[in-house]
């Protein structure tokens, strides 16, 4: 085996200036992706935005799907964090809705995913993911210890992305709807 790639123990500093250099690009990607979306983000324009050479990106990121990954997990972990702030359902989809209406990285990171998912980043998304949907069952008082309560959780956050989609795109007041009169029946729907 090349002595490249066998990993090799980090000093503290070194780890420390590779977290900070990561934590540059993905606020630089996540620039681009506001600016550009997030599907049209380039990491050519991610590495200008950072002020990093092209090729260096590639010391942190395999390519454009593990950047997009990594921006939804960091995504996924403050939609957890906002839902269990907001307490109560009501004000956790609230929260929840009004943080996916500004981004749409998890979206677009859809594609990036694999049907085996054993990648570091998409592992690091699933994990997110989890928690998210914790965050939701805790807020919404459903329990999640059966399939049944599982699959409401799971179908209360698609509703919940789905919502933030159409509100997004302008296409859920083009259908004569507002996001609370739908938050309103997903609670009265799903909250015991």
């Amino acid at each position: 085996m090349a002595e490249a790639a066998i990993p090799k123990k980090q000093t503290g500093g070194r780890a420390a200036a590779n977290a900070a250099s990561r934590t540059v690009i993905l606020d630089a990607a996540r620039r681009v992706a506001a600016r550009d979306g997030a599907r049209k983000m380039s990491l050519r324009g991610v590495a200008a935005e950072a002020g990093f050479a092209p090729a260096a990106l590639y010391g942190y990121f395999r390519g454009k799907d593990e950047l997009l990954l990594a921006l939804a997990a960091d995504d996924l972990g403050r939609l957890a964090k906002v839902m269990k702030e907001a307490g109560g359902f009501s004000g956790a989809t609230a929260a929840a809705l009004a943080l996916l209406k500004g981004t749409e990285t998890i979206a677009a990171a859809s594609g990036a995913l694999t049907e085996g998912g054993n990648s570091e980043p998409e592992r690091l998304f699933n994990g997110r993911l989890i928690a998210a949907l914790k965050a939701l069952s805790d807020a919404s008082g459903l329990p999640s210890d059966s399939r049944q309560s599982q699959c409401d959780i799971v179908l209360m956050a698609a509703a919940l992305s789905g919502l933030a989609m159409f509100s997004r795109s302008g296409r859920l007041s083009a259908l004569g709807f507002t996001p609370e009169e739908i938050l309103g029946r997903l609670d009265s729907r799903f909250v015991p």
